[in-house]
């Protein structure tokens, strides 16, 4: 049975907490298999609501079988809550080096893992998706909302590199200019959401890493070309005139950063938005989200340990 958590209640008790991980398992399951189940066992430990798999599910070269998506929703329904994920590029674009098309294996993803209306995991948890909430975007099954202890979260489609948008085919690129339109509706309409309701914090998880670093040691980072509209057209701003505190969420980068690297259109820090970069590949860690929206320092984290990581660092 799922678990609604489809309403805004108001802010109570301790602080919300939540898992998010990603870009993992790689490489044959007899070499990472076991490191990521007792990943797995790690996070059941920490007994939170839900947690978040930013995509990537396994490595750009294996391929993309149904046997495989098999395996990995299994270890999606071994997690003991509520399991809630949004596709990497490895998942799908990617196949294309297995000689596999690339829209066909997208459309078998939202059939095995957005084909109902609940989360994955042991303990499912109701979303809204995109495809019921937008009929102009009905095809975008795996992005998709919910709310937990008056914070709004929303998933969002991107992939890394570079979004379907560089060197890619033209069915490819038509591709990632649909999905970048529902990508962005999808994001203003969780800010027109969470400012109605209202929420007291707004979470968003994603798979790409869209910044390239700064020319100079110290610089922000720049959010690169394919990610500009989604990210410096669309999130910035919408953040900036928010007075929420705001967490962006991704992966692709495979290592453990948290920090504050944006800043607005006038070149000044944006002080309510927050970034976490979750670890991956050989480093197969996880890590502990904790909300509090009324401090001063609403995210914390701290990384869920794994000591079978083929790459503890």
């Amino acid at each position: 049975m799922a678990l609604l958590l489809s309403a805004a209640p108001a802010w109570a008790g301790p602080a919300l907490r939540f898992v998010a991980l990603g870009d993992m398992p790689y490489g044959h399951d007899t070499r990472t298999g076991p490191a990521y189940r007792h990943l797995i066992d790690l996070v059941n430990a920490e007994r939170v609501p839900f947690s978040i798999h930013v995509g990537d599910f396994k490595d750009g070269l294996t391929e993309c079988s149904e046997a495989l998506y098999e395996r990995q929703y299994a270890h999606f329904k071994s997690y003991s809550t509520a399991l809630v994920y949004t596709p990497g590029d490895n998942d799908w674009t990617d196949c294309q080096r297995q000689h596999a098309d690339p829209l066909e294996r997208l459309g078998a993803l939202r059939q095995r893992f957005f084909g109902t209306s609940n989360s994955l995991g042991a303990q499912p948890i109701a979303l809204q998706r995109q495809s019921d909430a937008i009929p102009a975007h009905a095809a975008y099954r795996e992005n998709q909302r919910w709310w937990h202890q008056g914070v709004l979260f929303v998933t969002v489609h991107t992939v890394g590199p570079d979004d379907n948008a560089k060197d890619a085919t033209p069915a490819l690129l038509q591709e990632h200019r649909l999905r970048e339109a529902a990508n962005i509706a999808w994001l203003q309409a969780a800010f027109e959401m969470a400012g109605r309701q209202p929420a007291r914090a707004l979470v968003v998880a994603t798979q790409a890493d869209p910044f390239k670093n700064g020319r100079s040691p110290g610089d922000p980072p720049v959010v690169r070309k394919p990610f500009r509209r989604l990210l410096g057209e669309t999130l910035l701003p919408l953040a900036s005139a928010s007075q929420l505190p705001v967490l962006f969420i991704h992966g692709d980068s495979h290592h453990f950063v948290s920090d504050q690297p944006f800043v607005g259109a006038n070149g000044r820090p944006l002080p309510r938005l927050w970034r976490l970069q979750v670890p991956g590949e050989d480093r197969m860690h996880a890590v502990l989200v904790s909300v509090e929206p009324g401090a001063a320092v609403p995210f914390a984290f701290r990384l869920i340990w794994n000591p079978m990581s083929p790459n503890p660092r």
